[in-house]
C-alpha cells in the first residue's frame, strides 16, 4: 500500500507533472508533503519523491474521497490472490480531480454484469478499455466475498458469462 500523504495544500501546477506524450493535465491536487495527484484524459498520475506513477483509467478499480477525513483513495485493478496497488492522499479539497476520476473511470467501462453463483454471491464480469478507445477490451472478473475462483463450477459460470458478454459487444 502506498503511504498516506499529508494534509492538502491546494492545487498543483500542471507543469509540475510530466505526462505521456500527447496527454495534457486536466486536474490536479497537492498533498502537504508535495505529492501531486493529477489526471489526464488517459491516466491518473501520482508524483512523489521525484518518481511518477501512471495508472491508465481502465486499470483503476475504485476511487473516492472521504469528506470527513479528507482521504482520497484510488485502488488499481489487481490479480487474484495478490494485493491491489492502492494510492492514498489526505487532501483538503480535491477540486476538479475527483470529478475527473469518476468521469474517466466510468468512461472506461464498456459493459459489466453480476452473475450469481450461490444465492446472491457471484462473479462480476467487466469489460473495460481506455476511454480514448485505443487498444482492445480488457476483461476482468471480480468475485464476491466467499466465492472461490478456483472452484470448477465458479470458473464455468464466469467463462460462460464472458462468452455471452463478448457476443453482446460484437466480439468472437
Amino acid at each position: 500500500m502506498s503511504p498516506v500523504f499529508g494534509k492538502g495544500r491546494g492545487r498543483a501546477s500542471s507543469s509540475s507533472v510530466a505526462v505521456a506524450p500527447g496527454e495534457k493535465v486536466l486536474a490536479t491536487a497537492t498533498a502537504t508533503d508535495g505529492t501531486v495527484l493529477a489526471g489526464t484524459r488517459d491516466a491518473f498520475y501520482v508524483v512523489a519523491d521525484g518518481a511518477t506513477s501512471r495508472v491508465p483509467w481502465e486499470q483503476v478499480e475504485a476511487a473516492g474521497w472521504d469528506r470527513d477525513t479528507d482521504v482520497f483513495r484510488l485502488s488499481e485493478v489487481g490479480s487474484w490472490g495478490e494485493q491491489r496497488p492502492v494510492h492514498t492522499a489526505t487532501i483538503a479539497e480535491p477540486g476538479r480531480l475527483l470529478e475527473l476520476v469518476r468521469e474517466r473511470v466510468t468512461a472506461s467501462v464498456v459493459l459489466q454484469r453480476h452473475v450469481p453463483v450461490s444465492g446472491r454471491r457471484g462473479v462480476r464480469v467487466i469489460a473495460r478499455r481506455a476511454p480514448s478507445g485505443a487498444g482492445g477490451i480488457q476483461w476482468v472478473y471480480e468475485y464476491d466475498e466467499g466465492v472461490d475462483p478456483d472452484d470448477a463450477a465458479v470458473r464455468d459460470v464466469a467463462r460462460e458469462a464472458l462468452e455471452v458478454m463478448r457476443r453482446d459487444v460484437g466480439l468472437p
